[in-house]
């Protein structure tokens, strides 16, 4: 017998023994063991530590030896498995018909068991399982970005693909209108939030009791990967996480809090180990490990939003805003962010009965209590240094280069450099070159929001 054959026997043989067939990650050391490779080499090949595959072989050994009455050990297992007295250990445990290059290798009386429900796969009406995904009421623009996300995840298949942009921006309306554009395209789409830093345990776990109902739930983080890689070869999912960058909260742009670095591992792990899904990431940051895979020849992706343009216009129409002709000066005003524009839109509906025009006579921004308190949740995930740095921005009338401003910040140069390369991340600061000197500034609104919140 060949190594395929053994596994395809092997895995039919444990499924009959135990109900469920091989993980990923026993076929993975299974295989490994019968190409005479070490528990080192498998280990890095598949990202998990040796420790952790040498617990899977040897509780995987003394499975193997309880279902064919032979004491296999890593050592042994080669000797015994590719034999031909593995067709008789077989047959003479099996319980249902196998069958290895159409030769049917158990008794004809076997008696069918009952299977273990696997995950229906149907890429016409795929399973969705939105969680608490918004209902998405209006949607405007944004039809090239549709356009190049559905070319990424279909057209190249990438398996990890980064959703950046400003809070408000659009990103969850944009994941849910791509969703129903791409649905046929997958037997699985989930969607959930890390907008309350579940632990990636909890994450996994979460994820995994969606591919079954009576899932066989580790508490070990290898092995839980492992089973979510297992249903991401097997079928084709679109894998949802939105508010990524709470995971750092608190810390700087990419640095994980205390407890959450082994998202770190589980994105790249994503990235890099071949299946057949995509995960996609929402996050007002952007993601250290994007940036540097994204570099490389991986599949992996990442597309910031910016201003919703001239579509912007549809959704002041929808507000019942008056005075078109100075609709551009107000989108300018607020980015062009939907959100922001949103809450702006009711101030000028209540107190200038939906006339801009008598809203723009005021110095803009104007900045509602709604979009304060927006502006205020974002400003508390910074670090202390980060709102140094906009402190000092906010009083600068023109861009200042990174000399002139790390003098006025008093942060030492480490500090002070770490916090602007965040700060440039969660794509707060605007640049521009000016005779190869590179300046920063902020923008207005923001600059607004730091005024009148350290103002006397």
């Amino acid at each position: 017998m060949d190594i395929r054959e053994v596994l395809k026997l092997a895995d039919q043989l444990v499924l009959e023994q135990t109900g469920k067939p091989l993980d990923y990650l026993q076929k993975t050391v299974l295989q490994g063991a019968l190409q005479g490779k070490k528990y080192s080499e498998i280990a890095e090949n598949h990202h998990v530590s040796e420790g952790h595959v040498r617990d899977v072989g040897y509780k995987l050994w003394n499975l193997l030896s309880e279902i064919l009455g032979e004491n296999i050990t890593k050592v042994t297992l080669r000797s015994i498995l590719t034999k031909g007295q593995f067709y008789s250990f077989s047959s003479a445990i099996c319980m249902q018909s196998v069958t290895v290059n159409n030769v049917n290798i158990c008794p004809e009386t076997s008696k069918p068991q009952t299977v273990p429900q696997q995950p229906q796969q149907n890429s016409s009406r795929p399973h969705l399982d939105l969680g608490s995904a918004p209902e998405i009421f209006s949607f405007y623009g944004r039809t090239a970005e549709l356009s190049t996300l559905e070319r990424w995840i279909i057209g190249d298949r990438c398996r990890l693909v980064a959703l950046l942009g400003v809070s408000g921006i659009g990103k969850t309306a944009l994941t849910i209108r791509l969703i129903e554009q791409i649905k046929t395209h997958f037997d699985y789409i989930i969607y959930r939030s890390l907008r309350f830093s579940p632990t990636l345990a909890l994450t996994l776990t979460n994820l995994l009791q969606v591919f079954s109902s009576e899932p066989d739930i580790s508490h070990n983080i290898e092995t839980l990967r492992s089973q979510l890689l297992d249903y991401l070869r097997q079928y084709r999912c679109l894998i949802v996480l939105d508010d990524v960058q709470m995971l750092w909260s608190g810390q700087l742009a990419g640095q994980y809090k205390p407890g959450y670095e082994d998202y770190h591992h589980f994105v790249k792990l994503i990235a890099e180990t071949p299946h057949h899904s995509c995960f996609l990431l929402n996050s007002c940051d952007r993601l250290q490990e994007v940036a540097k895979l994204s570099k490389g020849n991986h599949p992996v992706r990442s597309l910031v939003l910016g201003s919703l343009g001239v579509a912007a216009k549809e959704l002041l129409q929808a507000e019942q805003l008056a005075d078109a002709e100075t609709w551009e000066t107000l989108i300018n005003a607020y980015q062009g962010n939907p959100l922001w524009l949103e809450l702006t839109a009711t101030m000028i509906r209540e107190l200038f009965a939906g006339s801009v025009s008598e809203f723009c006579e005021y110095d803009a921004p104007i900045l509602c209590e709604s979009l304060l308190a927006e502006l205020s949740q974002q400003f508390q995930r910074l670090t202390e240094p980060e709102r140094a740095i906009l402190t000092h921005l906010a009083k600068e009338a023109e861009p200042i280069a990174l000399p002139q401003l790390s003098q006025k910040t008093s942060l030492d140069p480490s500090e002070f450099l770490n916090a602007m390369q965040s700060l440039k991340m969660r794509l707060l600061l605007q640049e521009e070159k000016r005779e190869k000197v590179t300046l920063f500034a902020l923008n207005a609104l923001w600059k607004q929001y730091v005024q009148n919140r350290y103002s006397e």
